[in-house]
């Protein structure tokens, strides 16, 4: 398990400033479609769309309902499709005729958790909208959603504990107490200037690439792989999981508001102080004094994502962003060459094109 218990050590590793060596492939730049890439799982997805439903249980009416608000909002599945894409290879490799029950479990065990985890975050951001829909605070009140998301961490765990894999039970069970370690580091930094680029990785790791690495290597042991390998996984999923949270952070200066279901800046209004601001915050000290003050003047929220933008603070964002695609990237080189490999490249690429 020396993956994560090493894992902020890692996270540590990339420069910045430049972006490491990649395949000689490298990240693809054309356009590629979901899809697309999880075609070589479609039947393993189509059977856990319907699966999700029935595996939250029906002794309460009101949480079956808030779970099929939830489950038919039309998300894209990328979480479990990766647990499936990772799965397939290393079975490949492990010689194995077809993926696990074990492996199908661990993909509804990360959407329910990750759906959980939405139905909080939702919760704390006060947030109206998710996925297009209204979220389920706003339809059935704050108590029954803080309930529902409890429900369904306590189902997942349950699921998770009849795997009978006691390393894979100490794996995901950590992603549920990262989670709230995450919230707890947002909300003890707001507006704090002197967030340093590692805590934000550290929150980032914690409240979105912890689920995506642990259920990565899960899949690695269930197909009964070496110890590096499981170590690969963990770090393609771990780097995937940070990529795509920069990522998120940058669109949230530049996507509309129709695009994103918030406005621009919403993290920077909340005192969330994401990659880009702090890269921004290097270069322009007027901002300290704007986040400071917590945007009270108007115009001042503005103003600081002008700065934002002239500082130079997206483009070393992405930079960041494609420093770790490329990190998740160099750890797939374990696994055997097809189509399976090609989709697991290619999130990446999914993942780095919304903002390259």
């Amino acid at each position: 398990m020396g993956a994560e218990i090493d894992k902020i050590n890692v996270l540590k590793s990339t420069n910045v400033a430049t972006t490491t060596s990649s395949t000689k492939a490298g990240i693809s730049k054309k356009k590629i479609s979901l899809n697309q890439l999880i075609e070589p799982v479609t039947s393993e997805l189509q059977t856990l769309n319907e699966n999700l439903e029935s595996v939250v249980g029906a002794q309460n009416p009101v949480l079956m309902s808030a779970a099929k608000q939830l489950f038919g909002a039309g998300g894209k599945r990328m979480r479990p499709a990766v647990v499936f894409l990772v799965s397939r290879a290393t079975a490949e490799l492990a010689g194995l005729e077809d993926i696990r029950p074990q492996h199908r479990r661990l993909a509804e065990i990360t959407e329910m958790i990750h759906t959980a985890s939405l139905i909080h975050d939702d919760v704390l951001d006060e947030s109206d909208i998710r996925r297009g829909k209204k979220t389920i605070h706003q339809i059935y009140g704050t108590r029954v959603a803080v309930l529902a998301g409890d429900f369904m961490f306590a189902q997942s765990s349950w699921y998770l504990a009849n795997l009978d894999n006691l390393e894979v039970i100490k794996l995901i069970s950590q992603v549920i107490r990262d989670f709230a370690s995450g919230e707890i580091k947002q909300a003890s930094s707001l507006f704090d200037c002197g967030t340093s680029l590692q805590d934000y990785l550290d929150k980032s790791y914690y409240k979105t690439a912890s689920l995506i690495a642990a259920s990565t290597r899960s899949a690695a042991i269930f197909s009964g792989v070496n110890a590096s390998i499981c170590d690969q996984m963990f770090e393609y999923g771990m780097h995937l999981g940070l990529a795509f949270q920069i990522v998120d952070d940058i669109l949230d200066f530049t996507q509309s508001t129709e695009q994103l279901g918030k406005p621009a800046g919403s993290d920077l209004a909340k005192g969330n102080l994401t990659a880009p601001v702090l890269f921004a915050l290097e270069q322009e000290p007027g901002l300290r004094e704007l986040i400071d003050s917590e945007f009270t003047d108007d115009g001042s929220l503005q103003t600081a994502i002008s700065m934002v933008y002239n500082s130079g603070g997206l483009e070393k964002a992405r930079r960041l962003a494609k420093a770790k695609g490329e990190l998740a990237l160099n750890n797939l080189q374990c696994l055997p060459n097809g189509p399976v490999r090609s989709s697991l490249t290619g999130m990446i690429a999914y993942v780095l094109e919304r903002v390259f």
